[in-house]
């Protein structure tokens, strides 16, 4: 099983963008599934996380501005919805699935600049 990152860019201060995250087959057991970014240089930091029941859980950096959820139809499907994008968000983002194993997406850039 892959999973398959999209939707990241390049967008101005105060914007907004979507990252979604499929997997190419079905993860039978999931404990959780997170986004998670990195800049060079730098370790990866963990951004948000959703478990089974829906509960969530954010960085300080990205609370009130990012929103992580599951698609209710196709539970290995994930999304992250960031608003008010700051320079400092600028980081390729990778999603993660944890079950038995850890599932890992290529990444995708944002950008964000003037």
């Amino acid at each position: 099983v892959q999973l398959q990152a999209s939707g990241g860019g390049l967008v101005q201060p105060g914007g907004s963008l979507r990252l979604s995250c499929a997997a190419s087959g079905r993860i039978f057991v999931v404990y959780y599934m997170a986004w998670y970014r990195q800049t060079p240089g730098k370790q990866r930091e963990l951004v948000a996380t959703i478990i089974n029941d829906g509960a969530t859980n954010y960085a300080d950096s990205v609370k009130g501005r990012f929103t992580i959820s599951r698609d209710n139809a196709n539970k290995n499907t994930m999304y992250l919805q960031m608003n008010s994008l700051k320079p400092e968000d600028t980081a390729v983002y990778y999603c993660n699935v944890h079950g038995l194993a850890d599932y890992w997406g290529q990444g995708t850039q944002v950008t964000v600049s003037s």
